[in-house]
C-alpha cells in the first residue's frame, strides 16, 4: 500500500486521538525504524520505552513465534508455565512478592489503585478513603487512572472522575504530609515522572515519603511504568533510593512489544485481594507471559543494565554539551540512564517535526520538553549520530 493511500483510508476508518505524522513505519533493525518509501530512522523514542531490545531481536522473535504455535490463552481459571515462570521472575527482578498480570500500563494502575482501597478497606473497615497523588503527574487514560493524574489537559473533559484523590507537589515532602489524614490509603508517584517532563524523584523526598507511610501505616504506590525495566541503570528505578514499594506498576519494556503490564505487591498487601475482587480475560495469558520471561532473559543475555548505565551516561555528557552550545534556547537538562529530556524556551513540536525530516525520531514530555527514551541496546555511536542530527534540527 502506498503511503498517501494507507494515511488517506486510516484517516476515514480510525479515530482522530493522534496527531499522528505523515509518516508510514514498515519494519526495523536494531535501533533503526524503516518507512514504506524506504528511508530509514534512528529511532529515540523505543514506542514510547516499550522496544528496551530493539527491533527485530531473533531470539526474542523466535521465542513469541513458537508459543503462538503452542498456546496462544486459556482463561486464569487454570494453570500455565509460562506465566508461572514470569511471575517468578517478575518477583526476583522487583524484590516483591506476588503478581497481577494485565493488559497494559493503564490496567495495572486500576488495579494498583483497587488493590490499595481494598487494603485500607479491611483494615479500617470503611471504604471511605483518599490517594495522594503528585501534580503534573501521569498514570493513564482511563478514569481511575485519570482520577490520580496531576494534569489537568489530560482530566478536565472527563470529570467528574472517580473520588478520593488530592494532589501533593512532587519532591516536596511537607507538600505530601500535609495532604495526610486519617483517611488515606496510599500515596502514589512516579519515580521519574515522565510525560510531566524527565523529573527525577529527589533521594531525599522518595526515602521522606517512604518513612511518612511507614510511620503513618499508609501504602506507597510507585508507578514504574516508564521508568523500570532498566531504562536508569537497575531494573527499577526505586532500586537506586534504598525504598520498597508496597505496590509497584509496571508496562511497556516489560513486553517489548506485546500488550502486557503487572501490578506487584508485598506478601501482605497482596493478601487483601480475595478471590472475585479482580480479574481480567487477557491479562497473564501465555503468549504475553513467554515474551515477559524471554524479555528477562533477553537483558541477562544482553548485559543491558550494564550497557544503559554507560551509555546512559554518554548520552547524559553528550547532552550536556549540546545544552551549553545552545544556551539560548535550551534551559534544562535531566534524567537518568537512558531516560532524559531537554528542556526548552518554546515548544519542541517543530524541532521533532525537522528532526524526523532529518532521519531521528523523537518524542516531546509535555510541550517544551524532548524526551530521549531510545532501545536499551543503543551504543556511543548511535548517540553520536542522535547529537548530529538533532543539532542541525535546532
Amino acid at each position: 500500500m502506498k503511503k498517501e493511500d494507507c494515511i488517506a483510508r486510516a484517516e476515514k476508518v480510525l479515530m482522530h486521538t493522534y496527531a499522528r505524522y505523515q509518516v508510514v513505519l514498515d519494519h526495523g533493525e536494531g535501533v533503526y525504524l524503516y518507512d514504506t518509501d524506504g528511508k530509514k530512522y534512528l529511532d529515540f523514542s523505543a514506542g514510547i520505552a516499550v522496544f528496551a531490545l530493539g527491533y527485530d531481536d531473533k531470539k526474542y522473535n523466535e521465542a513469541v513465534k513458537a508459543q503462538v504455535d503452542k498456546l496462544l490463552h486459556t482463561s486464569n481459571y487454570y494453570y500455565n508455565e509460562p506465566t508461572t515462570l514470569a511471575a517468578e521472575k517478575l518477583t526476583k527482578a522487583s524484590g516483591m512478592s506476588r503478581v497481577f498480570f494485565t493488559n497494559s500500563g493503564t490496567e495495572a494502575i486500576e488495579g494498583a489503585i483497587k488493590l490499595a482501597r481494598k487494603y485500607y478497606y479491611k483494615k479500617h473497615g470503611t471504604a471511605d478513603s483518599e490517594i495522594i497523588a503528585m501534580e503534573h503527574s501521569f498514570h493513564g487514560r482511563s478514569m481511575g487512572a485519570l482520577a490520580v493524574t496531576g494534569t489537568p489537559k489530560y482530566r478536565t473533559a472527563f470529570e467528574p472522575l472517580i473520588g478520593g484523590a488530592v494532589f501533593a507537589e512532587y519532591n516536596n515532602l511537607e507538600s505530601v504530609q500535609a495532604k495526610v489524614n486519617e483517611k488515606t490509603a496510599a500515596v502514589i508517584l512516579e519515580t521519574v515522572q515522565g510525560e510531566g517532563g524527565i523529573y527525577p524523584a529527589e533521594k531525599e523526598f522518595l526515602q521522606g515519603v517512604r518513612k511518612l507511610c511507614d510511620e503513618k501505616g499508609i501504602l506507597l504506590i510507585l508507578d514504574e511504568i516508564q521508568c523500570g525495566m532498566g531504562r536508569t541503570g537497575t531494573m527499577y528505578a526505586y532500586q537506586q533510593y534504598g525504598v520498597q514499594p508496597d505496590i509497584m506498576t509496571t508496562a511497556k519494556a516489560l513486553g517489548c512489544g506485546v500488550p502486557v503490564g503487572a501490578f506487584v505487591a508485598t506478601e501482605e498487601v497482596a493478601a487483601a485481594y480475595e478471590p472475585g475482587d479482580h480479574g481480567t480475560t487477557y491479562g497473564g495469558n501465555p503468549f504475553v507471559t513467554h515474551a515477559v520471561s524471554t524479555v528477562f532473559d533477553r537483558f541477562e543475555e544482553l548485559g543491558l543494565l550494564e550497557n544503559v548505565k554507560e551509555t546512559g551516561a554518554y548520552l547524559y555528557a553528550q547532552l550536556e554539551a549540546l545544552a551549553a552550545r545552545h544556551k539560548d534556547s535550551i534551559t534544562a537538562h535531566r534524567g537518568i540512564g537512558l531516560m532524559q529530556g531537554l528542556e526548552f524556551q518554546s515548544p519542541v513540536k517543530d524541532i521533532i517535526a525537522r528532526a524526523m525530516e532529518a532521519g531521528l525520531i523523537l518524542i516531546a514530555a509535555g510541550t517544551n520538553v524532548i524526551r530521549f527514551v531510545p532501545p536499551l541496546v543503543i551504543q556511543k555511536e548511535h548517540v553520536d549520530e542522535m547529537v548530529r542530527l538533532l543539532e542541525q534540527s535546532l
